[in-house]
């Protein structure tokens, strides 16, 4: 009883050792760390605090002092040696794998600390990293159990390869999206994407490593496979928010039949019009040069000879002026004001131009202002904008139409019929 008491008194000290280590450790030092963090100017130890990195690292300590002090205490070929060296090692591996994992943490927040990399995907590939290491840890616990090399667990892989594959699809497909999106910077956190296979459209709030989950414009959320946004294709609209530029390509449809030569009345008319000022004198001027230099006299009478104004030429030199001095519209960007092929809905006149805020709402705000405006001037050109006939326009066309019409002779017999020279309602059996 003796000899195994002293046996075994060696071992709970070594025990009690690496016990008193552990809380020592928890109790003085890890305290007077944070107090030290706290007080210093640097910002990345903050966050090695805030994952719980050191308090993950306390569990080392007593691990280290076990492996170091079993072989001291007990001899190799006791029974409890080779028991005992695997648990430690199995806790050993476990805490290692915590620290590791909270170091990946704090070391993305630090990494994420600067706003210039507030928006790049690197937590796909932390995830992605995490999982290689949880299986390695997984595969040195089962060796430490089975007491057998890990290579004979590494060796096993290939008989359960396919297994894995259909276990952990979406993992390895997105370990490989995950790498291919960080090193090709196609999503980042913030960007707005359209990907109608999935319903989305509107701003990413996470990039993980098996999904890329996406707020839409009406709130609900949208959940897209990583991989899915490698083998498919999507719409990113950050380009257009760097560029500080948002395009309006819209065209106001104009009545062909609209279209004519600017006479003396209207021309004087729109000599009126400040911003049309500068381009009427010398457009008429250039014409007039034009049509003296080329044109008799007598072939002027004739409005197809020389050349001449028209209004929808001096409608498309006043839209270009007035987006030229428009304070919502890029100037240094594309901009076209151009005539579309002639459709049976009219001739389509485009504005092409970039708003210079590329916000939601000032774009649609910058856009509304100007065809309000284009729509309400164009009266003033002599132009109507097409619009395929409502029920009151086919309504007030029905009125003279009725009035034209002949009345067929045996409804007016029968009108005279039904109101008699005294007023009375006739029979309908007598005159029958």
């Amino acid at each position: 009883m003796s000899d195994a008491f002293s046996q075994m008194l060696p071992f709970g000290v070594l025990l009690a050792v690496a016990l008193i280590s552990y809380y020592a450790t928890r109790v003085i030092v890890l305290p007077f760390i944070n107090k030290m963090v706290q007080k210093s100017l640097v910002q990345w130890d903050d966050q090695l605090i805030a994952h719980k990195v050191l308090d993950r690292a306390t569990h080392l300590l007593p691990a280290v002092i076990f492996a170091f002090g079993l072989p001291l205490v007990l001899a190799a070929d006791h029974e409890l040696f080779g028991l005992l060296t695997r648990l430690n090692n199995i806790y050993f591996i476990l805490a290692g794998f915590l620290v590791f994992d909270a170091l990946l943490n704090a070391g993305m927040d630090i990494y994420r600390a600067n706003p210039a990399r507030q928006q790049l995907p690197i937590r796909g590939l932390v995830q992605a990293v995490k999982l290689i290491v949880f299986l390695l840890c997984f595969i040195l616990i089962l060796a430490q159990l089975a007491n057998r090399s890990p290579l004979f667990f590494i060796s096993g892989l290939g008989a359960v390869t396919a297994i894995l594959l259909l276990i952990f699809k979406d993992s390895i497909l997105g370990l490989v999206a995950g790498v291919q999106i960080t090193t090709m910077d196609l999503v980042r956190q913030g960007d707005w994407i359209e990907m109608p296979k999935h319903g989305a459209d509107g701003d990413v709030i996470d990039v993980s490593l098996t999904t890329v989950r996406v707020q839409n414009w009406d709130k609900t959320i949208s959940t897209i496979p990583a991989y899915e946004l490698v083998s498919s294709s999507f719409r990113n609209w950050r380009g257009m928010s760097e560029s500080g530029g948002r395009r309006i390509m819209r065209a106001i449809p104009i009545d062909i039949n609209t279209i004519r030569f600017i006479d003396e009345a209207l021309l004087e008319q729109l000599k009126s019009i400040r911003l049309l000022r500068p381009y009427l004198e010398e457009k008429v001027r250039e014409i007039e040069e034009h049509n003296r230099q080329h044109i008799s006299a007598d072939e002027l009478e004739v409005l197809a000879n020389g050349r001449r104004l028209t209004n929808i030429g001096t409608f498309r030199a006043y839209c270009i002026a007035y987006l030229r001095q428009h304070p919502g519209i890029h100037q240094e960007m594309t901009f076209l004001i151009r005539q579309l092929a002639p459709t049976a809905e009219g001739l389509p006149l485009q504005i092409y131009v970039f708003t210079n805020d590329t916000a939601w709402g000032a774009y649609e705000s910058i856009q509304a202002d100007i065809f309000d405006h284009l729509f309400a001037v164009l009266p003033e050109f002599g132009l109507r904008p097409f619009q395929a006939p409502a029920g009151r326009d086919l309504q007030g066309l029905s009125r003279p139409l009725k009035a034209t019409l002949p009345v067929p002779a045996k409804m007016l017999t029968s009108t005279r019929g039904f109101k008699g020279e005294q007023g009375t309602t006739p029979n309908p059996s007598r005159e029958a």
